[in-house]
């Protein structure tokens, strides 16, 4: 097992150089955050937060604040696994373990899964953070392009086929955010669900399925990738940070208990009981989906705008998927370097993500850039596009404004 921290020489470069959060600490005063991932303080449940732990603390005085913990922890895992039910994925005790958020869920699945030997499969563009957690472990990738369906997995199985007549290694482990993926706000189309776990079975590879944004749905949400798994190939990885408070760290993993056992073995945190306990407060005297309906109709709305004002401001020649559901609109930019188009941004007064965070390749994400609808309220979204639509008008190449 690797324990050493290192990253491939084009990403240690690219982030010594440019780390992605260095600026978003940084932003100018009053400028639009369309570059923030994360909810609006409207949308956080801040004041029934607050009641849950004045209940907490109020009926179990001290016990909450101790190593073992408040008896409601076990009443958090008993909700995750009667959601997961819901959404056609029966998970035994020995088959859930909550973590530290999404990223936790991760960072022990690619401790318990790889090696420094190991290949990990990964969407092209994916969630950062996921690419910083598997460098610490192996350097040995590949990366399936996403087209407006989601992973082309087509490509993979072309990229699969040909390793094997090789004789080259296969990936023993797929990362897919397959439901409103970071950054591009795709979903992977049920036939390519179907696909992907064909593709698993055949080529002997187990999927990592990352669902934060996957309760986000602006319409009926497909089915998870765990539930279609009859093979015991998906570790499914789920959050209540995007719906409920990114800041409480509240995730969870259900996968076969062969892998559940060793994820325990390595989750050395003691579980943080009272951020459990206030969770289970919470949802206690919540309508989760109740709750989810409030935040989806927001997200809608926003996302809307969002759409509707890069109609009206960005030039004809920049391109973007529409998602279903999520945070995140991908915008391409024809012949710009979205990386230093963003300091022309900043000074007109907003802010986005350059693509380039999000590949392996950063070359290949130079022309890219990623919006968020769940920060900024709507009539913030509009003046962000609006000057965002001017910065970029400046700077596209003649040839590339006439397509």
């Amino acid at each position: 097992m690797k324990t050493d921290f290192h990253f491939s020489k084009d990403i240690e470069m690219a982030f010594k150089n440019d780390p992605p959060g260095q600026w978003l600490s940084t932003l100018p005063p009053g400028c639009l955050r369309l570059s923030s991932g994360y909810p609006a303080p409207a949308l956080v449940p801040s004041e029934k937060i607050k009641l849950a732990v004045a209940r907490l603390l109020d009926e179990e005085r001290d016990l909450p604040l101790h190593y073992l913990g408040s008896p409601r922890v076990p009443q958090l895992k008993e909700f995750l696994r009667q959601r997961m039910a819901q959404r056609g994925v029966a998970a035994s005790d020995s088959e859930l373990i909550v973590t530290s958020g999404a990223c936790q869920a991760i960072d022990l699945i690619a401790r318990v899964i790889l090696d420094d030997e190991a290949v990990v499969a990964v969407e092209s563009p994916t969630y950062m953070e996921a690419l910083e957690i598997f460098q610490n472990y192996t350097e040995h990738y590949l990366a399936i392009p996403i087209d407006e369906n989601g992973l082309q997995t087509e490509l993979l199985a072309d990229m699969l086929a040909d390793r094997k007549e090789k004789g080259q290694p296969l990936p023993r482990l797929l990362y897919t955010i397959p439901t409103y993926q970071n950054p591009t706000g795709t979903t992977l189309s049920p036939e390519r669900r179907k696909h992907v776990l064909a593709l698993a079975e055949q080529y002997d590879f187990l999927i990592l399925e990352d669902d934060a944004y996957g309760e986000l749905g602006f319409y009926d949400s497909p089915s998870l990738l765990k539930a279609l798994d009859t093979n015991n190939r998906v570790m499914y990885v789920g959050s209540l940070s995007k719906v409920v408070a990114p800041g409480m760290r509240i995730g969870w993993v259900v996968a076969d208990s062969r892998i559940i056992d060793p994820l325990n073995w390595f989750k050395k945190d003691l579980s943080h009981p009272f951020d459990q306990a206030t969770m289970a407060s919470f949802l206690e005297t919540t309508d989760f989906d109740e709750h989810l309906k409030f935040l989806t109709n927001a997200y809608e709305s926003k996302c809307a705008t969002m759409l509707s004002a890069l109609e009206e401001f960005l030039p004809p020649a920049v391109s973007w998927f529409v998602p279903k559901g999520g945070y995140f609109v991908w915008v391409k930019i024809p012949g710009v370097d979205t990386s230093k188009l963003l300091p022309e941004a900043l000074a007109a007064g907003v802010s986005f993500v350059p693509g380039k965070y999000f590949f392996l390749n950063q070359q290949d994400g130079l022309e890219y850039l990623r919006l968020s609808f769940s920060y900024a309220n709507e009539e913030e979204i509009v003046k962000g596009v609006e000057l965002l639509g001017q910065v970029a008008g400046v700077n596209i190449p003649a040839a590339e404004d006439k397509e």
